[in-house]
């Protein structure tokens, strides 16, 4: 019984890590977004982290329509690098979890 506590915490701990490391990794997967016209494009991280907004000068002579453009491009990019993030999450943590019966955590 022991044997058992000791491999499954053991398989815990080692699911983690690879957890953490799975995030640190995401750091560095970019995810790109482009308004339908290509005049705003922004870069994040699959972490969400912006990491660069390009705006095409037409769109800074009208700050109402800059920022609707703004909020549109960032959120689609957050809702990808969002799908990317708890996609990758979700299957190391699957792939670590003891099979503990009666427990169907991932289906």
């Amino acid at each position: 019984m022991f044997g058992d506590l000791m491999g499954m915490m053991g398989k815990i701990k080692e699911t983690q890590e690879k957890v953490e490391a799975t995030k640190k990794r995401l750091n560095t997967v970019l995810i790109d977004e482009k308004s339908s016209d290509g005049l705003l494009e922004v870069t994040l991280t699959a972490n969400r982290k912006i990491k660069n907004i390009s705006i095409s000068d037409d769109l800074l002579q009208d700050k109402e329509m800059l920022e609707d453009y703004l909020v549109n491009t960032l959120n689609k990019a957050i809702e990808r690098a969002t799908n990317v993030n708890e996609t990758e999450l979700a299957a190391v943590a699957k792939e670590g979890m003891p099979n503990i019966p009666g427990m169907d955590l991932f289906k």
